[in-house]
């Protein structure tokens, strides 16, 4: 079945980026000129997605506004003869159908998925987390809509992270296929140092059957009270095929300070319009006296 559907949970509170994120969702935090949103639904609509669900909170109306149409800006733009500004504006809201829904409570990534089930439909669907922007020549959603394609399996986006990191991630249990698939056998969310099956991490990227949703409900709360969608995922394993895709690309995680810095910086240093200029202004800042 074709994936159409994809969901972005958003909801966090952002506590890592405040006091900026206060007011500010993180999701609307700009990487050079646009919010670090607009690039994960690009990346699920240049992998075939059409309608997208994004779970907000109370606080984060801003996200709704930006992906609708600001009829009196596109016209002082027009009379100004900003036409291309216009149109962009105007596509920025024509890209996708987007939806919205709020978690009203904030009880976990799980909780977050699971307010997504009506809008699934019954069918299979995208999760693409509101943290991480992909940079890679074939989305990484794309990529894992592939791998589901090709194995008939739920698919999670995954990479090797360092020892000293894998307790601040999930850890999974994997038997390698062929390439850069491994089959899943079990999944564990924020494992202590006894409980590390790999450094294999799940990076922000899933492709998940409905059946989630009924294994999410039969869940007790997880790691933090929360109701964790690793655990779900893992409690698939035994009755369904889930496999791992080690994604060709790179993760930036736009959650943290420094995270956000390095990816405001490597995405200038590529922009057409500031990449000479940060690269003067480095050479310039280097030379100076600290």
């Amino acid at each position: 079945m074709k994936i159409r559907k994809a969901v972005i949970p958003a909801a966090g509170l952002g506590t890592r980026m405040l006091p900026a994120t206060k007011t500010v969702p993180k999701e609307m935090l700009p990487i050079v000129d646009k919010p670090a949103l607009q690039y994960i639904i690009e990346e699920a609509v240049a992998s075939g997605i059409e309608d997208i669900l994004v779970v907000t909170n109370r606080a984060k109306s801003a996200m709704d506004d930006y992906f609708d149409y600001h009829p009196e800006l596109e016209s002082r733009l027009r009379r100004a003869g900003r036409d291309a500004e216009a149109d962009g504006l105007r596509d920025i809201a024509d890209m996708a159908n987007v939806f919205y829904v709020r978690q009203k409570d904030t009880k976990g990534l799980g909780h977050a998925v699971w307010r997504a089930k009506r809008f699934t439909g019954g069918e299979p669907f995208a999760v693409l987390l509101g943290d991480d922007i992909m940079r890679a020549e074939t989305p990484v959603t794309k990529q894992l809509i592939n791998a589901t394609e090709a194995y008939g399996a739920a698919a999670v986006g995954v990479q090797r992270v360092p020892d000293r990191d894998i307790q601040k991630y999930c850890s999974l249990q994997v038997r390698h296929r062929e390439g850069n698939v491994y089959d899943v056998s079990r999944l564990i969310e924020k494992p202590r140092p006894e409980q590390i099956f790999s450094n294999f991490a799940i990076l922000g990227r899933y492709i998940l059957p409905p059946s989630i949703f009924g294994a999410l409900e039969e869940l007790p709360p997880g790691f933090g009270g929360e109701l964790q969608l690793t655990d779900g995922i893992n409690a698939l394993c035994p009755r369904e095929s889930v496999v791992a895709v080690d994604f060709e690309g790179r993760r930036y995680d736009t959650g943290n300070l420094c995270g956000y810095l390095e990816t405001v910086l490597d995405f200038a240093l590529t922009h057409p319009e500031t990449k000479e200029w940060l690269k003067g202004y480095i050479e310039r800042r280097g030379a100076r006296p600290a």
